[in-house]
């Protein structure tokens, strides 16, 4: 079941908001890591970044990497209460980041790395990395004692 949580704050307003160096905005929802959050959080993430008004390719990126990252928290994390998604925007650019109670870090694959064309799953990290650099921005994860955050972060225009 999704928690309730407040809509997100967006603060940017006018056209083309996130152009501006300066525009600021900020969304975060909580759920329950089922497969029904992951269609719930992409469609949360994309109301979030066209009221910013981000450019589509950007917005895109952004909304297969959230649905690739909330499907890997369904399919690995293994604390099953937690999942958070938070999205950012500052300084001209933007932040995903999808947090689970895990400790344990996802292995980030090497750019260059071969994947078995027999795997039903393995890509998506991949995937995500791949266009976040093709993009100007970065793939990163971390660890903290409340489990692990893996974050994608982009320029917004």
């Amino acid at each position: 079941m999704l928690s309730s949580a407040p809509p997100p704050t967006t603060r940017p307003s006018g056209p083309i908001a996130s152009a501006s160096p300066r525009a600021r905005g900020f969304g975060h929802w909580a759920a329950r890591p089922t497969a029904a959050a992951v269609p719930v959080m992409r469609s949360r993430v994309r109301s979030t970044l066209d009221g910013w008004q981000i450019a589509g390719d950007i917005a895109d990126l952004l909304l297969l990497a959230v649905s690739e990252l909330v499907a890997n928290v369904v399919l690995h994390a293994a604390d099953p209460g937690r999942l958070r998604v938070r999205v950012s925007l500052r300084g001209g650019w933007l932040r995903l980041d999808v947090a689970d109670g895990a400790s344990s870090l996802p292995r980030l694959p090497h750019p260059g790395a071969v994947v078995d064309p027999g795997a039903e799953d393995g890509r998506g990290l991949l995937i995500v990395q791949l266009m976040a650099a093709e993009s100007g921005g970065r793939l990163s994860v971390r660890a903290d004692e409340f489990g692990k955050s893996v974050s994608v972060r982009v320029p917004a225009v």
